[in-house]
């Protein structure tokens, strides 16, 4: 069960990263929609546990143990195809990363009035250290620091219910054309298993039988639904233009629960934490070659993550995850085509 509840906890620190915990992801895809969004969250949780289980079912049968393998099953007619696709998933999860690394030094910004720009190089260093320790360092930063993570969140939802109209949540909607919300809860899981494949590819040594794959996806899929649920009802507490807020559920917890704007602080930090160092390891794995190199990317990676930094949390988020959640479709596609030919 330990090893069940270790991937877990990287497959949940891997997705509540700054967007998430922020609100800034939440109100993006599916706030948004209002009443609506909700729906959208379920149907986006259980793509997510879909992929989760389908993944490790590759990686269980074929033994798969780097990206370009993957795709050789995924696209085994791929071509020339296959190393523009590896290149790109790369370059995705690189950006994610500079997206984690702005979103610490946003919040510094947001809430302690700091210079961004400590919060982004403080992240960045904290992570080579990780990086440093390769998959053990990451997988056990995740296990210590997710739990937590989920209890303390839980644990502020709870107090926020007595403040919810839920008779009310149908008149919480920003955007013009509500009909969209299933398209933008499909656009959320796609990006996201951009980002979780490579991760979970790098979890292949935790993985024994298919009893632990179905009970990894189940309880994953539980977990993102609770708490992503958690984070939209926060969302309804914001009495200014949300669309203002670089971090909409922060500004709730600050202004709502005082006694707990330090532990949501907590949260936040602890959320862009362990989704960076896990996408900048997979990252890293990915390109490895040689321990030299290893080190050298590390250290490339983390000064550029700070410099990139500048142009901004929000910003980068609403820009490119619904340009890569398009493209991430065609990974679920290609998923849902292998479990029709194969019986796992």
């Amino acid at each position: 069960m330990r090893d069940i509840l270790k991937v877990v906890f990287v497959i949940i620190g891997t997705m509540i990263g700054a967007g998430f915990a922020s609100g800034q992801e939440l109100y993006l895809f599916f706030f948004s929609y209002g009443i609506k969004g909700l729906i959208g969250i379920l149907i986006s949780s259980f793509i997510m546990g879909f992929v989760v289980y389908k993944i490790f079912q590759i990686v269980n049968k074929y033994g798969v143990n780097t990206y370009k393998d993957f795709l050789d099953i995924l696209m085994p007619k791929g071509g020339k195809l296959k190393p523009i696709i590896n290149i790109f998933i790369n370059i995705f999860i690189l950006i994610t990363f500079f997206i984690m690394i702005a979103g610490f030094g946003a919040y510094f910004e947001q809430e302690w009035g700091m210079n961004r720009f400590l919060g982004s190089i403080f992240l960045a260093m904290a992570s080579f250290i990780i990086f440093m320790t390769s998959v053990k360092g990451f997988v056990k930063a995740n296990e210590l620091l997710v739990p937590v993570l989920i209890s303390f969140l839980v644990m502020i939802g709870m107090m926020n219910l007595k403040n919810v109209p839920f008779l009310e949540l149908g008149n919480y909607v920003v955007k013009t054309n509500e009909s969209n919300f299933m398209i933008s809860a499909i656009l959320y899981s796609s990006y996201n298993s951009i980002l979780l494949i490579p991760v979970l590819l790098t979890l292949k040594d935790y993985i024994q039988n298919k009893r632990q794959i179905l009970k990894i996806a189940m309880i994953s899929t539980i977990i993102i639904m609770v708490l992503s649920i958690i984070i939209f009802l926060l969302l309804v507490n914001v009495d200014v233009d949300i669309t203002k807020l670089e971090m909409p559920a922060v500004y709730v917890v600050s202004n709502m629960f005082q006694i707990l704007k330090y532990l949501y602080g907590f949260i936040i930090l602890g959320s862009i934490f362990t989704t960076a160092i896990s996408l900048g390891t997979s990252f890293l794995q990915n390109l490895k070659q040689k321990k030299n190199s290893y080190t050298q990317i590390a250290a490339i990676m983390c000064i550029t993550s700070v410099l990139i930094s500048k142009i901004g949390f929000s910003n980068l988020v609403s820009l490119l995850y619904p340009i890569f959640g398009y493209l991430g479709l065609i990974q679920i596609f290609k998923l849902t085509m292998i479990n029709r030919k194969d019986k796992f």
